[in-house]
This record gives C-alpha cells, structure tokens and sequence, in this order.
C-alpha cells in the first residue's frame, strides 16, 4: 500500500484496490438514523400508522363479499377496468405494459387477485404494527403501493411508499421496539441487539 493510500485510509477516504473495489462509509446521520436504536421510537410510529392503514384496507376487503365472498372478484374485475380505461390517450396514466398485465393476468383471474390482495394486506400490516420482519414486510406493503399507482390510483399510495421506503432502509432498528428484536438473531440474520446497544451507547458516550 502507498503511502497516499494510507493517508486516505486514515481519513476513511475510499480506495481502490488492484482488483478496482473500494469500500464507501455511510454519512454519520444515515448511519445514526437507520441503524441505531435511538431512533427505533421513530419507526415505531411510522410502521405502526402504515401497518394501521394495511390492517384497515385488508380487513374491509375480507368483510366485503365482492372481494372475498360469495361475489368474490366483483370489485377487482371494476378496478382493472377502471384502470385499464386511464390507459389511452397522448399521455396515460396507466402504462401500456401494465395495461397488457392487468387484462391479460389480472382480469381473468379476478376472484383468485381478490384473495391475494385482501390477505396481503391484511397480512402486511400485522407483520408492521407487531414489528416482525419489519424489512420484508415494508417491501411487499411498498410493492403494493408502487402496482396501485401503476394502475391509476394515488390516494395515499405515494406517503406510504416513501414511508416504506425508508422502513425497508432501516430495517436493522425498526423492529426494535417489536418482535424483530428477538426473532431476528434466531433466523441467521446479521443483527445482534447486544451490538447495536453498545454502538449506541458508544455514540452517546461521545
């Protein structure tokens, strides 16, 4: 090693080595947001309206005959043709691609899309409010939300995607105050509780 790659090394400045990777560390406040338990109170509000908003919609759905009843698939049969009705014009609100998806697979498998979508939910949302796999069930809560607005509809798809978003990033801490605190460590994840507690501690100390 260089004497300049030394002195970039000491200054946590990236390197690049003969095989052309470097190593880039995350700004402080990043750092600190996502994966320090400090800050687990934040997500806990977070992930708890999300998962409140999922629990809410899935519930109705599965109390509601047209999505899971005797009608079942009523109601998804009327979203896709309203979607796929956004999909002319100059300037479409539905993408032809997605279009093609939502007659093609969609609208011919309505019932089965309804039982998907209202236990998905449903399911999502528990996993947010109970903190367990906050990450996973961040992501498939932010796939929802990124195919409802595919399809046409805004409503509050945009906040909880950024929301989700953000959920997924830290998905370290925010389960902490939740299940994810101690189921997380006996599935092989890389998260220990015990060293989180004490970079935060060490962070606080200085």
């Amino acid at each position: 090693m260089t004497a300049t790659q030394k002195t970039m090394q000491a200054n946590n400045t990236p390197t690049i080595g003969s095989a052309g990777a470097g190593h880039f560390e995350d700004p402080p406040f990043a750092h600190s947001l996502f994966g320090e338990t400090r800050w687990a109170w934040l997500w806990l509000i977070l992930r708890v309206y999300v998962g409140w908003e999922w629990v809410s919609a899935g519930w109705g759905k599965l109390g509601n005959p047209a999505w899971t009843g005797s009608q079942a698939g009523t109601a998804m049969t009327g979203f896709v043709n309203g979607a796929l009705q956004k999909a002319s014009g100059s300037h479409p609100d539905v993408q032809g691609w997605y279009a093609w998806f939502l007659n093609t697979l969609v609208l011919p498998n309505a019932a089965a899309w309804s039982y998907l979508i209202a236990w998905g939910e449903l399911l999502v949302g528990v996993a947010l409010i109970l903190g367990l796999f906050t990450g996973l069930a961040a992501f498939f809560g932010s796939f929802m939300n990124m195919n409802y607005l595919l399809a046409g509809t805004v409503s509050t798809n945009p906040i909880l995607f950024v929301i989700a978003t953000w959920l997924v990033l830290a998905w370290k801490t925010a389960g902490w105050w939740g299940l994810d605190r101690w189921i997380l460590p006996y599935v092989g994840s890389h998260f220990r509780p015990a060293y989180v507690e004490r970079r935060a501690g060490q962070s606080a100390e200085r």
